[in-house]
């Protein structure tokens, strides 16, 4: 399991943090743990439960001073009785088990895109944003969750397969438009840090197609649309790996986007393509509209234009009557927003 917060607190904290973490796993309904401050202590419980998604069940605590006063009583607040927190216990094992046996034999790289493929495909978007959503258990057992309980969902998986991987929170940011957190994930692979943010592909490929806009990136790619981290993380400077890259599906020239957007007319299929030639200005943007709709022509088809700007990531499908709208503008945290 990836202990990253852990590893960044200080000898008290890391204190307060173990005995916090033996307690939470026995359900305890007191725990006793060094003393450390009010707002330091609520820190260390929060990346605690970032480190361990496994303790989806605890939603805060409360303390008072102990009779001895170096120590403070720690009094959790579970989202279940304990009965029922343990019997959630193990149907989330045994479907995280489940999940990863038939990735056992797979390299680092594919385990990592089957997580992140899994979180698109078998979990709707929770608007309402129930108090499960933020947790494994929503995910995993539920099919709903919201970014904090994806992310975490993909941390469990990650350790699971002993990947290294650790949930990445961002300030909200009313004054943007942004009225929650957003959290997602940082995974370490060949020695490289990379960012995925399963929530906002997620997001994106409620239209139908499996979109990997945010698997892999550097940090120049992911701060385009991503507020700064809450808490110190390491850097991502590779962006060799990014998902598009790494599957040849990006162009920097118009022929090579005609020449794929022709076959994928031909055979009535989505055209989806990372854009590396500049950014997606109105003027490139028109350019590239121009030439899909005329290779969209050429079979009796038009050219429906999805694009996710931030990225450069451009969807095209080529249904045979036009739409009400050639282009659309792309929003991948619609969740997140006010």
């Amino acid at each position: 399991m990836t202990r990253y917060y852990y590893q960044q607190m200080e000898p008290l904290a890391q204190e307060v943090y173990r005995a916090l973490e033996e307690g939470l796993e026995q359900v305890r309904p007191s725990i006793v743990v060094p003393r450390l401050e009010g707002k330091r202590f609520g820190e260390v419980l929060f990346q605690l439960r970032l480190d361990c998604p496994a303790l989806f069940y605890v939603t805060g605590a409360s303390y008072r001073a102990h009779p001895a006063g170096n120590h403070l009583e720690v009094l959790p607040q579970y989202l279940f009785p304990k009965a029922k927190i343990l019997t959630h216990r193990k149907a989330i094992a045994a479907r995280v088990e489940r999940l990863c046996r038939p990735l056992q034999h797979q390299s680092p790289w594919e385990q990592e895109q089957a997580i992140h493929d899994l979180l698109c495909t078998t979990v709707r978007y929770d608007k309402l944003k129930k108090p499960y959503s933020h947790e494994v258990i929503g995910p995993l057992t539920q099919g709903v969750g919201v970014c904090e309980g994806i992310a975490k969902s993909v941390k469990l998986l990650c350790d699971t397969l002993a990947i290294w991987c650790m949930v990445v929170l961002s300030e909200a940011a009313p004054e943007r438009g942004i009225k929650y957190r957003h959290a997602w994930n940082l995974v370490k692979l060949d020695g490289q840090y990379y960012h995925l943010d399963a929530t906002f592909d997620n997001t994106l490929s409620q239209s139908g197609e499996l979109r990997r806009d945010y698997l892999n990136l550097d940090d120049r790619q992911l701060f385009r649309d991503h507020l700064p981290a809450l808490y110190p993380v390491p850097p991502c400077t590779d962006g060799g790996k990014f998902y598009y890259k790494s599957a040849k599906r990006s162009f920097t020239k118009p022929e090579e986007v005609l020449s794929r957007a022709r076959q994928a007319a031909h055979k009535g299929q989505t055209l989806l393509f990372h854009w590396r030639g500049g950014p997606l200005t109105a003027q490139t943007l028109g350019e590239l509209s121009t030439l899909l709709e005329g290779a969209a022509q050429e079979k009796d088809r038009h050219a429906h234009i999805q694009i996710n700007r931030p990225q450069g990531v451009v969807q095209v499908s080529f249904p045979r009557e036009a739409g009400s709208a050639d282009v659309v503008e792309e929003e991948a945290n619609e969740g997140e927003r006010l």
